[in-house]
């Protein structure tokens, strides 16, 4: 039996510069709750950070008991996966709660799918830059220090989240470019962050392989990169462990942190399973205590 690959699963690849169209249409999706499983936590508010063609895009935020909007607490920014066309802010609906437990403003992006008409995937690079300068743009009245602002996400969500401190020049027109977007701090769960080795196994043109690069963070990497940590299942047949890998060695090689913790024989999305979601977040929680982003229990 053929494993299924992410980059089998390119059901379209379709590049005119500068728009680019990649949909992973097989990729899973988080999870939905079972019958009579608990509710998954819900948001202490919703915020409108973009409208785009008449769609106005929101961020979900969680925030700790006893916040004032005068706090200058730390923050995470986080991003669903889906393959860019499917997904909801409530991917990360759980870490965010037990963030907020521990004092951390978290907050979960909506953003515009490829399954939606006319979007790119590139549309979806914009909207995460977008809602990652709005929260910062925005950080007194969320009671956030703009300089203690992480960001996370999995698989098409980890690509963005990485793309903030890569793709410098993919931008919406709107957006106030003197707003930076690198976060303090990276955590990635199985990221698609080597849009190369997608390319190669879906078979892409050389000349449509130039466009997909300009959005692939692996070749975008530079010096003073974000301290990085990675979960990655090693018996991940979507996004193969080895492209995560070589990523974090090419973070070292420029000067920078990124380590990856290995999950034995799990696959793509075990972190939104029992009870890999709750080690992962455990060790995602000892990492941001590292960089002074969350006091120690």
């Amino acid at each position: 039996m053929k494993t299924r690959t992410l980059w089998s699963l390119f059901a379209i690849v379709t590049l005119s510069a500068p728009a680019i169209h990649v949909a992973w249409s097989q990729e899973p999706s988080p999870p939905t709750r079972a019958k009579g499983a608990q509710a998954l936590p819900q948001p202490s508010e919703k915020k409108v950070y973009k409208e785009v063609g008449g769609r106005k895009l929101e961020l979900w935020i969680w925030k700790p008991a006893g916040w004032k909007a005068e706090d200058h607490r730390s923050a995470i920014v986080f991003y669903h996966g889906g393959g860019w066309k499917n997904g909801s802010p409530n991917a990360f609906a759980r870490q965010s709660a037990k963030l907020a437990e521990r004092g951390m403003v978290a907050i979960s992006v909506h953003y515009r799918l490829t399954s939606q008409e006319g979007v790119t995937m590139a549309d979806c690079v914009k909207d995460a830059r977008s809602a990652f300068r709005w929260v910062k743009g925005h950080a007194a009245e969320l009671g956030i220090e703009p300089t203690k602002i992480a960001a996370g996400g999995g698989s098409a969500g980890g690509h963005l989240a990485a793309t903030l401190t890569t793709l410098g020049n993919v931008n919406d027109e709107g957006d106030d470019l003197k707003v930076e977007t690198q976060p303090a701090a990276l955590v990635l769960f199985n990221p698609a962050v080597n849009l190369d080795i997608a390319a190669a196994r879906a078979g892409v043109t050389p000349e449509k392989l130039a466009d997909l690069l300009k959005l692939s963070p692996h070749q975008h990497l530079k010096a003073g990169a974000p301290p990085t940590i990675i979960f990655h299942g090693s018996a991940d047949t979507t996004v193969p462990i080895k492209s995560v890998q070589d990523y974090a060695a090419r973070v070292k090689e420029l000067g920078g942190t990124c380590e990856v913790s290995v999950f034995e024989g799990k696959t793509h999305a075990f972190f939104n399973k029992e009870p890999e979601v709750w080690e992962t977040l455990r060790q995602a929680e000892t990492f941001l205590e590292k960089q002074g982003l969350l006091s120690a229990k």
